[in-house]
């Protein structure tokens, strides 16, 4: 059955907004024109996200401060890290692997190894020791775990040997890892688009980021000369953020200096600059914490943060470092170490650099706080002859060749799910299990319940002589929160009503459409979040992410966006008659399943064009990035639910393949 939409303004205001096309009509000129503004989405977005990042809380003790901090570490280590199979992986052994002859240089050796972060996932890593160390046992030094960034040479990057060099020429243990996709890993496995594949299974892509780090931080301590008392984390950009992701979570880290590496969560919906890949935007993080508040759990601990004034990348030092000491101060105050909080802003250059100045002022943070300050610590550069420097072969950890990465380890969990029983026969059991499954579909993405109402209906030309087609155009606004542009076309006496949702936006199906206007049908040609009109400009994936830090999923919204017109179509309809849902596409295919699943009463029927046969096979068979469609990667999906597990819920209603 199939009904007329009737949206809440008056039926007469709408009927004199309306244009009545006389034929022949160019359908996808009239669905083509404007009915929201180009930044119409991506401005709700923002407002959106700004109202949910977590702030932080004004705290008048260091008691209280330590309580806060210990339980937004729990929060962040049970509930976004550790989710799911990355549970198993936290308390792995440590494997540390020796491989190959070291290296030498002056005053020091360069060990090369790999360890072991998680159940066959290999990190390969460098270890440099003063050679003084051989012959003093008892020695207690400085230990420092360099992380690198989104650059191609990895480890090899000569800004990072050089960092190194420096470090171990003053007497510390540093260990020069790699990074997942970079450098010797720079493989496709390891692209952090893909690690939203285990999300999708229901275990944290997140966890092997921390992992990698926490290990290589097991592995410094294990040392003999090891000082527990004096850990130092350091790296750019991505490295940044590594730095400040561990150093936040981990007491054992007592100097921070993270470069260019990220903002708050709250600078990023302004700065489209910073809006980070998957890893920067981890699943939940932002339902518990911010970066500012990661930054400020660092208290008393010393940190340093290092932006540059004029990067060409991201994190640019004018708008990313004064919220965090803005937030952070107050909280070393408590302490009584203000001192202890210290920022550098790199000019020369000034782009997205981890050179000579900003080197040199991580040296100056160790002399400080590593060494008390003294005197005879040098902070200028120690210059690295030539042959210190070496290159990515040269560099070389082997590691096994079915080393495990994203993309495996998610082929992995995959191959046993979803996890879902089969619905009983007798018809009064299998509506309780329906029931049952379909409050745990509205829990895992994230549905939400929104009132719909017209308003700025797009006025139009005069009806024509002879006109056949009435067209009307609106603008749905849902909870006072977003606003779905909205095509309305009839041609006679409508049998009912289709709503019409496509990948490519409502004016790529005008054949379509004509056609369900053919039949007879009522359509509405709508444009969900992240499609047509309703598509951001750009970095669509990156906004994505940013909905599914706070809690919510894209595919939520979407589908709560197609229930909520869908129920007030059948709430205001005199005939209640239900509304058909048609999608064009794999992405539109699974919103409308989910919506018809999430709503047994106004959706009757789903007829779908080009749709997914299934998640697993579209997703981890295929081996898509997030990038690609952010919500197909809906945490925790596919541990319950296949396209089969939503017909089970869509039934008895028909859904059917065009």
């Amino acid at each position: 059955m199939r009904l007329c939409l009737i949206v809440s303004c008056c039926l007469t205001l709408m009927t004199s907004h309306a244009l009545f096309a006389a034929e022949p009509l160019d359908l996808k000129a009239e669905l083509t024109r404007p009915i929201i503004t180009p930044q119409t989405s991506l401005e709700e977005t923002q407002v959106y996200l700004e109202r949910r990042i977590p702030k932080l809380p004004e705290v008048k003790t260091t008691k209280d401060w330590d309580a806060l901090a210990a339980k937004w570490r729990q929060d962040v280590l049970d509930k976004v890290v550790f989710r799911g199979e990355a549970a198993k992986w936290r308390d792995h052994p440590l494997t540390v692997e020796y491989v190959g002859e070291p290296m030498r240089g002056p005053g020091y050796v360069v060990k090369k190894l790999r360890y072991e972060c998680l159940p066959g996932m290999w990190i390969p890593a460098l270890l440099y020791v003063p050679d003084k160390l051989a012959d003093d046992k008892a020695a207690k030094v400085p230990v420092v775990l360099n992380v690198n960034g989104h650059d191609g040479k990895g480890k090899a990057a000569d800004y990072k040997q050089i960092r190194c060099i420096n470090l171990v020429k003053r007497g510390m243990i540093v260990l020069n890892t790699e990074w997942f996709g970079m450098g010797q890993l720079k493989q496709d496995g390891f692209s952090h688009v893909k690690m939203n594949q285990l999300d999708l299974c229901g275990s944290s892509g997140i966890a092997p980021f921390y992992l990698a780090m926490s290990k290589g931080i097991d592995l410094l301590l294990k040392h003999p000369n090891a000082d527990s008392y004096r850990v130092a984390v350091s790296g750019l950009s991505g490295g940044g953020w590594q730095t400040i992701f561990i150093s936040g979570l981990d007491p054992r880290v007592t100097l921070a200096n993270p470069v260019a590496g990220y903002s708050s969560y709250l600078t990023r919906a302004r700065y489209g600059s910073d809006l980070g890949d998957s890893e920067q935007t981890p699943c939940d993080l932002g339902k518990y914490v911010d970066y500012i508040h990661l930054t400020a759990m660092r208290a008393p601990r010393a940190t340093l943060l290092t932006f540059n004034a004029h990067d060409n990348c991201c994190f640019a030092a004018g708008h990313a470092l004064p919220p965090l000491l803005a937030g952070c101060r107050p909280v070393y105050a408590l302490f009584g170490e203000t001192d202890r909080l210290v920022s550098h802003v790199n000019h020369v250059p000034g782009d997205h650099n981890f050179g000579q100045d900003n080197r040199e002022a991580f040296y100056r943070a160790v002399g400080a706080f590593f060494y008390n300050g003294a005197k005879d610590f040098d902070a200028q550069e120690i210059v690295c002859e030539k042959k210190e420097i070496k290159t990515l072969d040269e560099l070389l950890v082997t590691v096994p060749e079915n080393n495990a990465t994203f993309t495996s380890l998610a082929k992995s969990l995959a191959a046993t799910l979803p996890r879902a029983d089969d619905a009983p026969a007798d018809k009064s059991a299998k509506q309780e299990w329906q029931a049952q499954r379909r409050k745990l579909l509205a829990q895992i993405v994230a549905a939400k319940d929104y009132d719909v109402d017209a308003e700025s209906i797009v006025k139009a030309d005069p009806p024509a002589a002879g006109a056949t087609t009435q067209i009307q155009r609106f603008r749905l606004r849902l909870s006072n929160t977003w606003t779905v542009p909205v095509v309305e076309l009839t041609r006679g006496e409508s049998k009912g009503t289709t709503v019409v949702v496509a990948d490519a936006g409502r004016a790529a199906v005008a054949d379509d459409i004509e056609r369900l206007l053919t039949e007879g049908q009522r359509v509405l040609a709508v444009d969900l979040l992240f499609f047509g009109e309703s598509k951001y400009a750009s970095r669509d994936w990156l906004w994505g992410l940013m909905l599914d830090t706070v809690g919510d999923r894209p595919l939520g919204v979407q589908a709560s966006q197609l229930v909520a017109i869908a129920r007030h179509a059948h709430d205001t309809d005199r005939a209640g008659r239900t509304v058909t849902l048609y999608s064009v596409g794999p992405r539109a295919s699974l919103i409308t399943l989910v919506a018809a699943a999430l709503e047994p009463q106004a959706v009757g029927e789903v007829s779908q064009r080009d749709a997914m046969a299934s998640l697993k096979q579209h997703v981890i068979e295929q081996n898509r990035g997030v990038n690609e469609a952010a919500e197909l990667f809906c945490f925790g999906l596919l541990e319950h639910f296949d396209v089969p597990q939503l017909h089970a819920l869509v039934a008895p209603r028909r859904v059917e393949a065009k």
